[in-house]
């Protein structure tokens, strides 16, 4: 058995609230799995998930389109919003692929993820913004992230924290998966290591972490629907509580992810409904 010293994500299991918050996601996620329509047609859910999940975490980033508005769109590559909500549906696809070396080489994946979010610049290579892609930012590299704005690490800070960071993916831990997930969706965050679209990739390492925890192994239940439905102004006043490093604060964060699982899973579990009525 790890000691907290070994594995310090373990000590997070007992910040205030957060327990109770990691025992609702465990309940809400297996009623879901539990629900007759997921022993048919579980990966029609899991794309609805995908789908749903991309919308939400595109609007956290500024581009609050309607779900209907994202399905039926081809052309990602008009204006920024536009973009963003491209972004995050290359990032649900992508994610998937990459569960199987997430635990072996998180860094790799990290990269990977930032490389599928910006596509194609259309910058020719050996410009700032080709060459920026897929690594983490350089000193004097500035950070598009309008959402975030509590002051940048300098990348020498960044590197330190990003190989930290990944030592604990790949030696695991006895923390729950929420606790988990909700520490490295924050970390990339507070770290913002690339110059574009870090909430869109910190909610794709997020999704990534629950899902190949074992706790939706289907991919199911969209943290981000409910980071989105949680709202911007609530999104930001968690992750001041991370950045405090409290444990008031970082407690709050996690259970403000917690929350999100559950209202994914709530997302998910009307959709199953829909299903069952012959309504979708």
């Amino acid at each position: 058995m790890s000691t907290h010293a070994s594995d310090p994500l373990a000590a997070l299991g007992s910040l205030p609230g957060v327990a109770e918050a990691v025992d609702s996601v465990r309940k809400a996620v297996d009623r879901v799995y539990g629900h007759r329509v997921m022993r048919r047609r579980s990966n029609e859910i899991s794309s609805e998930a995908a789908l749903r999940g991309a919308r939400g975490s595109a609007a956290l980033s500024g581009a609050d389109w309607a779900l209907e508005e994202v399905r039926r769109r081809t052309d990602f590559s008009a204006d920024a919003e536009a973009r963003t909500v491209g972004a995050a549906l290359r990032l649900g696809a992508e994610s998937g692929q990459l569960l199987s070396i997430w635990r072996q080489s998180p860094l790799r994946v990290l990269a990977r993820l930032h490389l599928v979010a910006a596509g194609d610049t259309g910058a020719p290579a050996g410009t700032g913004v080709a060459d920026s892609v897929g690594r983490p930012r350089l000193d004097g590299e500035t950070v598009d992230e309008p959402l975030i704005d509590a002051p940048l690490p300098t990348p020498a800070e960044v590197a330190g924290r990003l190989d930290g960071l990944a030592e604990l993916i790949v030696a695991g831990s006895e923390a729950p998966a929420l606790v988990t997930a909700s520490v490295i969706h924050g970390e990339l965050l507070a770290l913002r290591p690339f110059t574009s679209y870090n909430g869109l990739v910190a909610r794709a390492a997020e999704r990534i972490a629950l899902v190949g925890s074992g706790l939706d192994p289907k991919a199911i239940c969209p943290a981000e629907v409910g980071h989105a439905e949680q709202g911007r102004a609530a999104y930001l006043a968690a992750f001041e509580g991370y950045l405090s490093g409290t444990p008031q604060g970082v407690g709050a964060w996690i259970a403000h992810c917690g929350r999100s699982v559950e209202l994914g899973v709530r997302e998910s579990t009307a959709v199953c409904e829909a299903l069952q009525r012959g309504a979708a």
